[in-house]
């Protein structure tokens, strides 16, 4: 009998033993939680108010929870990742293959969650009297072959058409690359300026500029940003790829809708990617922005959220 209680107490020791390991470090220092700690992530630029949403929400819930998030140009929050900086980066592509295999040889296990449907938006200064274009002019105008505005319509301006994205290093122009292919340098109109507020900024008082910017900054969601952005600028409309067959319209804008039908040309995905090796609080946060209440708040936000189903209404035109 004694024997029995003298095994319960160890087993009990034990139990408290592992738990206390789990939540300290070899120095004793707290580890955090799925719901509570301290951590930093790196996270998009160009997704910045979609993961400002989700982090309010998150702290909102878990009251001892604090994610701080450093919103960097992707190459540079990418660099963090892979340096071990930070265990979790909100990225607008999965690792390439470069990525891959160097966390392969170092035996380290990466996670990639998706998580929404994102679009790259063009617009252009209020003065344009069109806000339409041709997938084919979007692609001559990358390559440098449409120069000016009176290539696409004889009635628009002469001037020289500025191509303004937000960052040399950003996953705009990563994806503009990888989209259109674009071999060598940049052509010479492509200017760089620092962050997707400043491309809004830059279109709003140049009526030759072509902005390329991240949708959720200028999405149909009511907020006091986008509607402050939208005001400022128009949204262009581009022509479908030629392969949707079914699209009724010859042109569509970034709408959530047309993300989901891929009749709006140029979307890419979001995921999150963690190198955590526990379930600590970069963890949870991922889990959270994978659920429901975390994919409710993409689809709010104006993106197309990765596993939350949205309802897609058909409106028949009269004639």
């Amino acid at each position: 009998m004694k024997s029995k209680s003298i095994f319960y107490l160890l087993l009990i020791c034990g139990c408290v033993s592992l738990v206390s390991c789990e939540d300290r470090d070899k120095n004793g220092k707290k580890l955090d939680t799925p719901t509570s700690g301290n951590i930093t992530i790196t996270a998009d630029e160009s997704v910045k108010p979609l993961c400002d949403v989700e982090l309010e929400t998150f702290h909102a819930l878990y009251k001892k929870a604090h994610v701080n998030a450093l919103y960097l140009p992707q190459a540079e929050a990418m660099k963090l990742f892979l340096e071990d900086s930070v265990k979790v980066t909100l990225s607008t592509r999965n690792l390439n293959a470069a990525e891959t295999e160097f966390f392969k040889k170092k035996k380290i296990p990466v996670s990639a969650t998706k998580i929404a449907y994102d679009a790259m938006a063009l617009i252009v200064n209020n003065a344009n009297s069109d806000s339409t274009l041709t997938l084919a002019q979007l692609n001559d105008i990358m390559h440098g072959k449409i120069t000016s505005g009176n290539q696409i319509n004889p009635s628009f301006s002469k001037e020289k058409i500025q191509v303004i994205f937000d960052h040399s290093g950003s996953s705009t122009i990563s994806y503009l690359t990888e989209r259109f292919n674009l071999q060598g340098a940049l052509p010479s109109n492509f200017y760089a300026v620092k962050t997707n507020p400043e491309v809004v900024n830059y279109v709003e008082k140049n009526k030759n500029a072509l902005g390329v910017i991240g949708v959720s900054w200028i999405s149909d969601r009511q907020d006091s940003t986008t509607i402050k952005f939208l005001g400022k600028i128009k949204v262009m409309a581009l022509s479908p790829p030629d392969s949707i067959a079914d699209a009724d319209q010859p042109f569509y804008q970034p709408y959530q809708a047309y993300i989901a039908t891929r009749y709006y040309p140029l979307v890419r995905e979001v995921f999150m990617l963690s190198r955590e090796a526990r379930n600590g609080l970069g963890t949870g946060f991922v889990s959270f922005v994978a659920g429901n209440s975390g994919q409710t708040i993409v689809k709010l936000s104006g993106l197309l959220p990765a596993t939350l189903q949205v309802r897609l209404i058909e409106v028949k035109k009269k004639l």
